[in-house]
C-alpha cells in the first residue's frame, strides 16, 4: 500500500478548512423536525427564490452541450447590466472560483495577502491553501478597513490586499477613499461585493483608470440561484485577459449560464424582491434593537450581526438550533460573542425574533 500522506503538499496535511454550511436536510435531522420547518438563517441566501425566467432557462437548456469557454454571450450579458464593456469581465463557478483564479496568477507560495478580520473567511482560507502567509489587519471598533494599518502591514512579498464591501459578516460600506489610498500602494487589490445590490454603493468605476483593481460580484445573493454557484469579475482588460488563459475551460456551466442570463434579464423584478428584503432587514433591525441582551450592527447587507451577553452566544446559537432556527457563527476572536442572521421572508424574522426572544 502507498502511504499517500506522505506524498501530500506538507502544507496540506493538516489545512484548516473552510467552515462551510449543512445543508437544509442535515440540519432538520439535527433538530428532529421536518425539513420544511426550519429556519435557515445561516447563509444569506434570498428567500424569494430565483426569477421563474431562470428556472425555465435551466429546464431548457441542452445539458449535453459544453459551454463557451470565452463565455462571450454571458460576459455581453454582463456588459449590459454592469455598463461596463465585457473585456473588463469574467464569470465563475461563483466569486469563490475567481478568488481561487487571484490567488493561482498571482500568490506564490512564500508570498503574503492582507486580510482584514472579521471578514469573507474564504480569502484566509485560499492562502492557506496556497502556501501564503496571510497579515490579518485587524478592522476598527467600528468594522471600519483600517486603511493606514492595511499599508503598515505591507511588505515585499505581499501581493494583495482583499476588502470585502458590505463586508461579510459585519455589514458596513468601504468607501472610495479607502480603496483609493490602498490602490495607491501598487498591489492588487480586490473588493468583494457580493452584496452590492442591498446597498447600490461601488468602486466598479474605479477599474478603467486601476489596472490593480479587481471587483468581485455575484448572482448567489440577490437573484436567489447560489445554488448553481455563479459569480464575476470586473477588472482590468489584461487582468480579465490572463485570468481567461488560466481557469478551467468549462468553468461556468451551461445551466448556471442560462439561469445568470436569463437573470440578468429580469433583473427589474429581481430587484423589487431586494427592495424587499431591505425593507425587512430595517424591520429586523428595529425589533433587535428593541430587544434587550442583543445589540445589532448596521448592516448593508442581507445580514445583521448580533453581538450578545460575553460567553453566551454558543448557548443561544445551540438553543435557537434546537428550535430549528439556524443562524451563523464564526470562529474570529472579535466575534466571540456574535452570530449573523440572514434576512428571510417577514415570517422568518419572526420564527427567528420569537425563538431568541427569552435567550438573551
Amino acid at each position: 500500500m502507498t502511504d499517500i500522506d506522505r506524498l501530500v503538499r506538507p502544507h496540506l496535511a493538516e489545512v484548516r478548512t473552510y467552515g462551510s454550511m449543512d445543508p437544509p436536510e442535515v440540519l432538520a435531522r439535527r433538530a428532529g423536525i421536518p425539513t420544511d420547518r426550519i429556519v435557515k438563517l445561516n447563509g444569506n441566501e434570498n428567500p424569494y427564490g430565483p426569477s421563474p425566467r431562470a428556472r425555465e432557462a435551466v429546464a431548457a437548456v441542452p445539458l449535453h452541450v459544453y459551454p463557451d469557454p470565452l463565455q462571450r454571450s454571458i460576459r455581453e450579458s454582463l456588459s449590459e447590466y454592469t455598463e461596463i464593456g465585457p473585456e473588463h469581465l469574467i464569470a465563475g463557478a461563483g466569486a469563490d472560483e475567481l478568488i481561487d483564479l487571484v490567488f493561482r496568477l498571482f500568490v506564490s507560495p512564500g508570498d503574503r495577502i492582507v486580510d482584514c478580520d472579521p471578514t469573507f473567511a474564504m480569502y484566509a482560507f485560499l492562502a492557506r491553501v496556497s502556501d501564503a502567509e496571510i497579515a490579518m489587519v485587524p478592522r476598527d471598533d467600528l468594522f471600519d478597513v483600517d486603511a493606514a494599518a492595511v499599508k503598515h502591514a505591507i511588505d515585499d512579498k505581499t501581493k494583495v490586499i482583499f476588502i470585502t464591501s458590505p463586508n461579510n459578516p459585519t455589514g458596513n460600506v468601504t468607501g472610495e477613499r479607502e480603496v483609493l489610498e490602498l490602490l495607491e500602494t501598487g498591489r492588487v487589490v480586490v473588493v468583494d461585493e457580493a452584496y452590492f445590490e442591498f446597498c447600490g454603493r461601488t468602486v466598479a468605476g474605479l477599474v478603467p483608470n486601476h489596472d490593480n483593481l479587481v471587483v468581485l460580484r455575484t448572482l448567489s445573493k440577490w437573484a436567489g440561484i447560489a445554488g448553481l454557484r455563479f459569480g464575476y469579475g470586473i477588472m482590468s482588460s489584461g487582468i480579465a485577459r490572463r485570468l481567461m488563459d488560466i481557469k478551467q475551460p468549462y468553468n461556468v456551466n451551461v445551466a448556471a449560464e442560462a439561469a445568470a442570463s436569463a437573470s440578468l434579464a429580469d433583473a427589474p423584478a429581481l430587484l423589487a424582491n431586494v427592495g424587499k428584503i431591505v425593507a425587512e432587514r430595517e424591520r429586523l433591525f428595529s425589533a433587535l434593537s428593541a430587544m434587550p441582551g442583543v445589540t445589532p450592527t448596521p448592516s448593508h447587507g442581507n445580514f445583521v450581526l448580533c453581538q450578545v451577553a460575553p460567553g453566551t452566544a454558543g448557548e443561544v446559537y445551540e438553543d435557537l438550533a434546537g428550535k430549528g432556527v439556524f443562524v451563523r457563527m464564526f470562529d474570529s476572536p472579535r466575534l466571540a460573542d456574535c452570530f449573523r442572521v440572514a434576512v428571510g421572508a417577514p415570517s422568518d424574522s419572526d420564527a427567528f425574533l420569537e425563538a431568541l426572544d427569552g435567550l438573551v
